[in-house]
């Protein structure tokens, strides 16, 4: 069971549960609690801005730590720390990079991404590079060595550019996610659209993919970068109709972001209808 089933079942009432409590649970000996209530705070994106130095200082604890020397309350302060959107969490975050566990690395990088601060592409770019030493691999197969993929995407989400030639080789990575997760990055931060529109066909040419999985990761994929032109395909795609939809509502952000309502492009009417055929 992950960390995130195991936090579900937790006997306490999420909605039994108030700032407050959470809070003082966070602070207080209990680790069970602790870890529940780091959680809690991320999942409800509670509004608290003092739960934020709260959650950055359990990014250092030492408490709560497995058998197998992962870290369960610093992966859930970190993972709320990107919901909560505060960035006087960047440089703590950025400093759980060099974590051992491997799951507050990737939550980390996941965290930095959300946050939008660019101060922390370097550090990210030296994760690719696995320059950190005394990091751990994921305890899990295919045991990477860093969490990859959520490096890339956060590259590509804050637009560094610079990184393009640590990014390319991640293309023809034996990982078929990661090479996704490249190829996501690659049209985020390619300057010549014509070129970056190739990375995101690579995408829409992986939603044919035999593995379900797979299929999955490349609609939130392409959701994320609201590529217009996988609308169909997305609608097509053998998923769950919750993905497609979630991933078309994607597509749609993008192209509110672009056009002032009630002008809406032709495009963007027809992705509305797409959705409205899956619901």
């Amino acid at each position: 069971m992950d960390d995130e089933s195991a936090i579900q079942n937790n006997s306490q009432d999420d909605n039994q549960l108030t700032v407050e409590q959470a809070i003082a649970n966070l602070e207080g000996e209990d680790l069970g609690l602790r870890v529940y209530a780091a959680w809690w705070l991320g999942r409800f994106r509670v509004d608290a801005p003092e739960a934020i130095d709260i959650l950055i200082a359990a990014l250092d604890d030492e408490d709560d730590r497995t058998d197998a020397g992962g870290y369960p309350l610093r992966r859930n302060a970190a993972r709320a720390l990107g919901k909560l959107g505060d960035r006087r969490a960047v440089p703590a975050l950025v400093r759980s990079i060099e974590c051992a566990d491997f799951y507050v690395r990737e939550a980390a990088a996941q965290s930095l991404e959300m946050l939008e601060d660019p101060s922390c592409i370097d550090r990210l770019v030296e994760l690719l590079d696995d320059r950190v030493p005394g990091t751990l691999p994921a305890k899990e197969p295919p045991n990477l060595t860093q969490p990859f993929d959520a490096i890339l995407e956060a590259l590509g989400s804050l637009g560094a550019i610079d990184a393009i030639p640590k990014i390319l080789p991640f293309l023809d990575h034996a990982i078929p996610r990661i090479q996704y997760s490249a190829a996501r990055a690659m049209y985020q931060i390619e300057p010549n659209p014509q070129i970056a529109n190739q990375y995101a066909d690579r995408l829409v040419q992986a939603l044919a993919n035999d593995d379900l999985q797979l299929r999955r990761t490349v609609l939130a994929d392409l959701g994320a970068i609201g590529y217009l032109p996988a609308a169909e395909s997305i609608a097509a795609t053998l998923a769950e109709n919750s993905l497609k939809l979630m991933a078309l509502k994607g597509l749609l952000e993008k192209q509110l972001q672009q056009t002032a309502a009630p002008d809406l492009s032709d495009r963007a009417i027809q992705v509305m209808h797409l959705m409205d055929a899956l619901l």
